[in-house]
């Protein structure tokens, strides 16, 4: 009888953990999910729109998609800037798969210009308090005024720019394009009651808050909420290659690595074998050129400042009395005032620049050239012909001729009048081994 039960209770225990297993194989495996942090990126441009800044939002639209973040957030203050790198900008903006926030801030900053044109194309807007943005009328980057006719073909394709994403953002497109025609500038607050931007945020921290579970509508009218709260900031910083390009874009630094560099080239054709100082100047050039090469040069700038190097040529070689050395630094410091043709000031060389630059360097090469051409055209003279010019004193009497004392070498010599001794006399001529001397020094 026990071993009865005893074999009920193996069988008992053994159908049990059968059924178990059954059971367990039957039921769906539970699933653990780890929640990630939201990554926001975040992207500084703090300057003027030229093709580096172009480069730069490019390169942090790819890696925000590349590391999932949320949204990328992009900083703005800018006095505005090119209207090509504008086009280029806004997009690549339009066609980015993570949505892009454009927060023009701190407290000062400005949407300028062509930053204008950026902030509407957000899929989100904001500013930040004591901030403003807006006029964004075009200006001509080649230089010169243009006709009526042609001045009104740029503005109403500019307007006509704008129109086509402010109205897919749901802006105010009439506001928007006042900005163009009239130049008009918009604080935070008219800008928020223009419908020109979404939010007025003073902080960063409080911008990732209101954009939390916000649904923004994208080009393409997919609709996407944002996940921001809690999320990690990752500031897409400048590259080495982009601190380089945005350093040399600078048209300051530019005029002055070509002035430096061309300064350079000309000690080593004037001290030939010396090698370091015409590679440094050559790359220093090149480096000039390659930065202006970003920028819209007007070709007249460049016209004059061929036409001051001539200048400053010809005032060395027949002497101008300094004429055409003045006019040749009034070539230079016009040239390089005018040689970009900028949409904005910041983008321009500035008058203290060109004009201390072209005052240095027009004097130096004035200089130098005329010291070349002079070193050229002066004779190896040695003997009698190297005492032409020299000073000499009378040892006696001259009637005609005489003895006369000349850097500490005594030599015969005749004037055309008589000359009493010790009386200071000049050297004018020779004939063999007789001086001709004339009275006074």
């Amino acid at each position: 009888m026990g071993m009865v039960a005893l074999g009920c209770g193996v069988v008992g225990v053994a159908s049990a953990l059968l059924g178990g297993f059954g059971a367990s194989a039957q039921q769906p495996t539970m699933q653990v999910s780890i929640s990630r942090q939201a990554v926001v990126e975040k992207l500084i441009l703090d300057d003027t729109i030229q093709p580096v800044s172009a480069g730069q939002l490019e390169r942090a639209i790819d890696q925000a998609k590349t590391d999932g973040a949320e949204v990328l957030i992009v900083e703005l203050n800018t006095p505005g800037g090119l209207l090509e790198s504008t086009r280029e900008m806004v997009g690549a903006m339009l066609n980015s798969r993570v949505p892009v926030v454009v927060y023009v801030a701190p407290s000062g900053a400005r949407a300028g210009s062509a930053g204008f044109f950026l902030l509407e194309a957000a899929d989100v807007a904001a500013m930040a308090q004591g901030t403003n943005a807006g006029a964004a009328h075009p200006v001509m980057e080649l230089g010169g005024q243009p006709d009526a006719v042609m001045s009104q073909k740029i503005e109403n394709d500019t307007e006509a720019f704008l129109r086509s994403f402010t109205a897919k953002r749901g802006r105010n497109a009439e506001a928007a394009e006042a900005a163009v025609h009239s130049s008009h500038s918009y604080t935070a607050e008219e800008a928020l009651d223009q419908h020109l931007i979404d939010l007025i945020e003073p902080s960063e921290g409080q911008l990732l808050a209101a954009l939390d579970g916000r649904t923004v509508t994208r080009m393409d009218g997919a609709k996407t909420t944002l996940h921001t709260g809690g999320a990690r900031v990752v500031e897409v910083k400048r590259t080495l290659r982009e601190e380089l390009l945005s350093w040399l874009v600078d048209p300051d630094i530019a005029i002055l690595l070509g002035i430096g560099g061309a300064l350079l080239i000309y000690l080593e054709f004037n001290t030939p074998g010396t090698v370091v100082p015409g590679a440094l100047g050559t790359l220093l050039v090149l480096l000039a050129v390659f930065g202006l090469g970003l920028l819209p040069i007007r070709f007249t700038a460049v016209l004059l400042l061929a036409a001051a190097l001539g200048l400053m040529v010809l005032e060395a070689k027949f002497g101008g009395h300094g004429a055409l050395a003045i006019a040749g630094i009034a070539c230079l410091a016009f040239g390089m005032l005018t040689l970009v043709a900028a949409p904005v000031p910041e983008l321009g060389v500035s008058p203290a620049v060109a004009i201390g630059v072209s005052l240095a360097f027009g004097g130096i090469t004035a200089m130098l050239v005329r010291l070349a051409f002079k070193a050229r055209q002066m004779k190896s003279r040695i003997g009698a012909d190297a005492l032409v010019g020299a000073r000499a004193t009378a040892m006696e009497e001259l009637t005609p001729e005489g003895h006369v004392l000349v850097e500490g070498e005594i030599w015969r010599a005749t004037a055309a009048e008589r000359v009493e001794k010790g009386a200071p006399l000049r050297v004018t001529g020779h004939e063999a081994y007789l001086l001709r001397v004339k009275r006074g020094y």
